[in-house]
């Protein structure tokens, strides 16, 4: 045994924790989906995507306590600390955007929000592939395309994003432009802090292949 295995811990504690994050993200995302697909039920879906919400700041939490009781771990301890980061602020945006069609007390969903909801789900499950990949990182460049992908993603949301303001801004309703425009905004920022961990996830790739 070499000293970069006996100095590397034998324990997968911290992959194990990121990929239930991970999971616990592209739920969120489904959650997410079927709530602007089908807006019925609204209370209860929200609450339901709240409670994933709750859970994921749980493992955000383990891992931080992990990281300060761990003297070496599998990756850096910045890098550890920037993928659970933005993992959490992936799920309080899903959360925040949930909360906003709840208590804005809009009657329906619209074509933008379900197609920026779908996209922050693409992107959650690209991710999720991407934190199994680090486990072992035996195949860098698949963990490089996951990230490739979401980057895509987030750009098409970006546009759906520009159409979607652009529509809004030919009504005449101030109020419902105020709230339908948040939500949009918020949604569009789920899929930039998708991009933020796909960068964590890519460097994470290239230092450690």
């Amino acid at each position: 045994m070499g000293l970069r295995e006996l100095l590397i811990p034998q324990d997968k504690v911290f992959f194990e924790m990121f990929e239930h994050q991970a999971a616990t993200v592209r739920e969120a995302a489904y959650q997410l989906v079927t709530l602007s697909e089908d807006f019925t039920n609204v209370r209860e879906k929200r609450h339901a995507i709240e409670l994933l919400e709750h859970q994921g700041d749980q493992i955000t939490h383990g891992i931080y306590e992990q990281l300060n009781r761990t003297f070496i771990t599998p990756l850096d301890p910045e890098e550890i600390s920037r993928l659970a980061s933005t993992l959490d602020d992936v799920l309080d945006y899903i959360d925040g955007s949930a909360e906003k069609m709840f208590y804005y007390g809009i009657e329906n969903t619209d074509s933008h929000m379900v197609e920026l909801s779908k996209l922050i789900h693409l992107s959650a499950v690209e991710i999720e592939g991407a934190v199994k990949g680090i486990r072992s990182i035996k195949d860098p460049r698949y963990i490089e395309e996951r990230c490739i992908e979401v980057n895509r993603l987030e750009n098409l949301a970006d546009d759906v994003l520009a159409h979607a303001v652009t529509d809004l801004f030919k009504t005449n309703d101030a109020i419902s432009i105020i709230k339908l425009k948040d939500i949009y905004e918020n949604l569009e920022t789920a899929t930039d802090y998708c991009e933020d961990v796909a960068n964590v996830l890519s460097d994470i790739a290239i230092r450690h292949s």
